[in-house]
């Protein structure tokens, strides 16, 4: 296979990008940056996503059995530059964001435009990417967006020229 190629075009899939989101109901809580995220079904309604096997969000994601994907807005880069990196917990915030718990005990993060709870219906364990399958059991909308719903989030293209996460 020629490697450039295969990266090139993995690369023309377009991306979302979120903040996911667990708590352990414990001491524990995780934020990260994702992209590799779809709906699936509408009844019920599931969404996937691929969570990094090695990062601590996965783990509690498997253990919680719940978690959050929280939608950023066109002007929320720096939200995801920030949960680039490992997310700390000080001061009632992650990693300076501020949130409230969502009724799954997820963390809701409070800029975020949008959000949904979800409830772990399966893991499909291959690769260093595990798929989470959640069935959506709540859902934030912090307000209506202007114009289509996906225009409003923020994109992998929209975070510059250099910045991919595929491929």
């Amino acid at each position: 296979m020629d490697n450039d190629a295969k990266k090139t075009v993995l690369r023309m899939i377009p991306y979302g990008i979120y903040v996911l989101t667990a708590a352990d109901g414990k001491d524990k809580i995780a934020a990260a940056t994702v992209n590799w995220v779809t709906q699936s079904a509408f009844a019920p309604p599931l969404v996937v996503v691929g969570v990094k096997t090695d990062s601590g969000a996965y783990q509690i994601v498997k253990s919680a059995k719940t978690f959050a994907l929280n939608m950023l807005g066109k002007d929320q880069k720096g939200l995801a530059f920030t949960f680039f990196k490992p997310a700390s917990v000080a001061d009632g915030k992650i990693s300076g964001q501020a949130y409230r718990t969502g009724t799954t005990g997820a963390p809701i993060l409070t800029d975020a435009p949008g959000a949904v709870e979800c409830r772990v219906t399966s893991i499909v364990e291959q690769g260093d990417h595990h798929i989470v399958v959640g069935e959506v059991v709540e859902a934030h909308l912090q307000k209506p967006p202007t114009g289509r719903p996906d225009a409003a989030i923020l994109e992998m293209k929209d975070l510059g020229d250099t910045v991919f996460y595929g491929g």
